[in-house]
């Protein structure tokens, strides 16, 4: 049974971690994982399940998984970080690929498993500007 609509946005707020020194060690752990829930092709996350209330991953990057991990890694390591923890791992990430925010939501918290999806420009967390100043953008 899937959970009732928010009534109320959820705050997307990114938090300093609560070990900073180890983000490098998280990070090579994190993978992403996916989720058909957010694809309308094929992809390496089995068949497409677009559900009506979420968003859809761009078609050009659904079968790059090692991109994604290393985006997913990339985010970890700056500290694009959000609360709670679960374990080891955050249970949000984010990472600013061009006018792109993608979030990251841990599945698995055992193994540092994510699925991702992008944001509408409304939805960002504030001061993910600042964290991906430098950042390259195609």
């Amino acid at each position: 049974m899937r959970a009732p609509r928010r009534r109320r946005p959820r705050t997307r707020q990114i938090v300093e971690p609560p070990d900073r020194a180890s983000l490098d060690g998280l990070a090579a752990r994190a993978r992403y994982v996916g989720s058909p829930e957010h694809k309308d092709a094929p992809s390496f996350a089995g068949p497409p399940r677009l559900r009506a209330d979420a968003s859809c991953c761009p078609r050009e990057i659904t079968d790059d998984r090692q991109a994604i991990d290393e985006w997913l890694r990339s985010a970890i390591r700056r500290g694009a970080t959000g609360t709670p923890w679960e374990g080891d791992f955050p249970r949000y990430v984010w990472y600013r690929q061009g006018d792109t925010v993608f979030e990251g939501r841990l599945v698995n918290r055992e193994t540092g498993e994510y699925k991702g999806y992008p944001l509408h420009s409304d939805e960002w967390p504030d001061g993910i500007e600042e964290i991906y100043a430098d950042h390259v953008r195609d």
